[in-house]
């Protein structure tokens, strides 16, 4: 029987998914970088959710959870210092394109984005789920 901290780490990993996927079908067909970064952003900041949620923290503020996330998973060396840095980038982008009158975001900047987004969301994952991890590895043998 799940518990209700389980289906909230799930739903949240959910999120992130779905949100990188959208990201990618957005970049590989043409959409705009604005919205490719937005869902970028998103999918980090949906799987950070699940992050804290398992330490029973939360907040409605997203500089809240850049903060939380790099004093409870960066400062402590769980997560490399360059996680921090892409989610900082993606969050600042994303503010730039959805609130500024004018936004120019190049396709490389696009495309890093979405690539760091898409090893982000694996590594939190990976942590999150480390029995399943070992699953995978025992099945490859």
């Amino acid at each position: 029987m799940k518990t209700e901290l389980q289906a909230i780490l799930e739903y949240r990993l959910q999120q992130a998914e779905e949100s990188i996927k959208e990201a990618e079908i957005l970049f590989n067909t043409g959409g705009s970088f604005r919205s490719v970064i937005n869902r970028s952003y998103y999918s980090m900041f949906y799987s950070v959710l699940a992050l804290i949620s398992q330490k029973g923290m939360g907040t409605s503020k997203h500089q809240g959870v850049l903060s939380i996330f790099d004093k409870e998973y960066v400062k402590t060396r769980i997560f490399p210092k360059e996680m921090s840095k892409l989610f900082h980038q993606a969050f600042s982008l994303r503010q730039e394109c959805d609130y500024s009158e004018f936004s120019l975001i190049t396709r490389e900047e696009t495309l890093e984005i979405m690539n760091g987004a898409r090893n982000f969301i694996k590594k939190v994952s990976d942590y999150l789920k480390p029995e399943e991890k070992e699953k995978v590895q025992y099945k490859k043998k």
